[in-house]
C-alpha cells in the first residue's frame, strides 16, 4: 500500500529546504563565476548550474533521498526561482550583469600576447594559439585584439577588418579554450 501523505507531505522543513538551496545556488554560481570562466564552454554558467543542481536535486527526490517528493519539489523550485530571477534581473539591471556576466578579457592587443590575462585565466601561449589556428589565424601580428568571452569562447578581431573564420565544433568534453 502506497504512504500518500509520506510520498507527498514534507518530511523537511520547506523554510530549510530553500535556505539549503539558495546557499548552495550563489556558492556554486560564484565558484563558476569567478574560478572556473575558462570551463565552462558555450553555454551560460547559470544554465549549467541549473542543470546540474535541478538534475541533483531531482534525483535526491526520485531515489528517496528526502522522504517525499514534496521536498524535492520545493528545492528544485528554489534553484529554478534564483535561476529565474537573476536572469531577469540580469537584463533589467547592468550593475546585476556586470556581476553574472564577466566582462570580455584581451589576452592578445595589437599582436601582442597580454601574459597576465592569460596568467589569471590559466592559459598557455601554445593553448591559445590552437585557438587562434581555428580562426584561420597564423601570426599574433595579424590580430588587433583576440578576447576570452563570458562563455568562455576566444573572439578575434584582425588588423586588416576581415572576419575570422569560425572555429569547427569542438568535440564534446574538450576544453573551449
Amino acid at each position: 500500500m502506497i504512504d500518500w501523505s509520506n510520498l507527498f507531505g514534507f518530511s523537511v522543513n520547506p523554510a530549510e529546504m530553500v535556505i539549503r538551496g539558495t546557499v548552495i545556488y550563489w556558492f556554486i554560481f560564484l565558484l563558476f563565476r569567478f574560478v572556473l570562466r575558462r570551463d565552462i564552454g558555450a553555454i551560460g554558467i547559470a544554465d549549467v548550474m541549473l542543470v546540474v543542481l535541478i538534475a541533483d536535486a531531482a534525483s535526491n527526490g526520485m531515489s528517496g533521498g528526502y522522504d517525499s517528493i514534496t521536498d524535492g519539489c520545493v528545492l528544485v523550485a528554489t534553484i529554478a526561482g534564483w535561476n529565474y530571477l537573476l536572469d531577469w534581473m540580469s537584463f533589467h539591471f547592468p550593475a546585476i550583469r556586470r556581476l553574472v556576466e564577466p566582462p570580455p578579457l584581451a589576452l592578445i592587443r595589437d599582436g601582442k600576447l597580454q601574459r597576465k590575462a592569460m596568467r589569471q585565466e590559466l592559459i598557455s601561449s601554445s593553448e591559445l594559439e590552437t585557438k587562434l589556428r581555428e580562426h584561420g589565424i597564423e601570426k599574433l601580428d595579424d590580430i588587433k585584439v583576440a578576447y576570452l568571452e563570458d562563455d568562455g569562447e576566444i573572439s578575434v578581431l584582425r588588423r586588416d577588418g576581415q572576419e575570422p573564420e569560425q572555429p569547427s565544433r569542438r568535440s564534446p568534453g574538450k576544453s573551449p579554450v
